[in-house]
């Protein structure tokens, strides 16, 4: 089945307000939600970062969703057995409903700590021994681990009865290969086809073959395309860099200095805008084309009221149609 979803983002909307659209989405007609766990938001212009797990507990409670996922980056902002213990809370209360993807994180937000910022080969290994930590809680162990990262004689008490996806995530088709042989579920972001297709053959090369594969879609619609293409500009031009700069750059004050840099036609590929439902439709459906069967849609501007009830009206019927 194709699953539709509302991208609830943090770093936009304050957590009240995010509560509101993402419970008018659900009402709407979209049937799942995902979210991001980070400290602080990609621009001093975007204005917030609400705690991603208080605010899921508010979701689930309030929406009748399917399901309501997290990106979370174990192993330095937090530790993976406090990360077991809130996803199996809210695994226990809304069984089968909350799920986490699981990334090597950014400097941005994990920086806080103080602690140094490793390298990529060692963010990955690190990454890895939080999942494994994590899967053994929940099967009920009594974990200790003197690695990357320590864990002594935790033992997770109040379980759900099935363990909560553990989804990988990865933007670079090096990654997508790495997260195939451990992960539940493949999740990236939207790019055009043929890099897309290279991210899917990756995930299956690298142990994915049959497992699902989710999408977050970034899109900027308006009822006017200068609309849409601005408020894509003002609100995720600091977005559209290689993982090796977003991941390593320190504060939302130097994302902001860097999108200064970022003209319109540099958009694409990054961000789909336009005004059209059936550009968005088509784009979709060529998502889906490629094997993509959970899409958590976007839509980067502020115009989150319109999008949400034109979006139900005009393209998840067109797009459960075609499926």
């Amino acid at each position: 089945m194709l699953t539709l979803g509302y991208h609830a983002s943090h770093e936009q909307f304050a957590p009240s307000e995010l509560l509101r659209l993402v419970r008018r989405a659900d009402a709407a007609g979209f049937t799942a939600a995902l979210n991001s766990d980070h400290f602080h938001p990609w621009s001093e212009a975007q204005g917030h970062s609400g705690f991603a797990w208080s605010w899921m507990g508010a979701a689930l409670a309030t929406t009748r969703l399917s399901s309501l996922g997290v990106v979370n980056a174990p192993g330095q902002r937090y530790h993976p057995a406090l990360i077991a213990q809130a996803l199996g809370t809210l695994a226990e209360m809304f069984p089968g409903r909350a799920w986490a993807a699981l990334g090597s994180g950014q400097f941005v937000n994990e920086g806080i700590t103080g602690e140094p910022w490793p390298p990529k080969d060692l963010r990955n290994a690190r990454l890895r021994e939080c999942v494994d930590i994590m899967r053994a809680l929940f099967r009920g162990e009594t974990v200790t681990h003197r690695g990357l990262v320590r864990v002594e004689e935790a033992k997770l008490y109040s379980r759900p009865q099935q363990a909560p996806l553990l989804v990988g995530a990865a933007i670079t088709p090096q990654t997508a290969e790495w997260v195939g042989g451990w992960a539940d579920a493949l999740i990236t972001v939207s790019k055009p086809p043929d890099e897309l297709r290279k991210m899917v053959k990756a995930f299956h090369r690298g142990g994915g073959e049959g497992k699902p594969m989710f999408l977050k879609v970034q899109l900027s619609w308006a009822e006017d395309e200068q609309a849409a293409l601005q408020g894509a500009m003002e609100q995720w031009a600091t977005n559209i860099f290689a993982s090796s700069v977003l991941t390593d750059l320190r504060s939302p004050a130097q994302f902001q200095e860097l999108a200064r840099t970022v003209q319109p036609k540099d958009l694409e590929g990054h961000v789909r805008v336009s005004s059209s439902f059936q550009r968005h439709v088509d784009w979709l459906a060529e998502d889906v084309k490629l094997g993509f069967s959970h899409l958590y849609l976007h839509n980067v501007n502020r115009g989150q009221e319109r999008f949400i009830d034109a979006f139900a009206e005009h393209v998840l019927p067109a797009l459960r149609t075609a499926r």
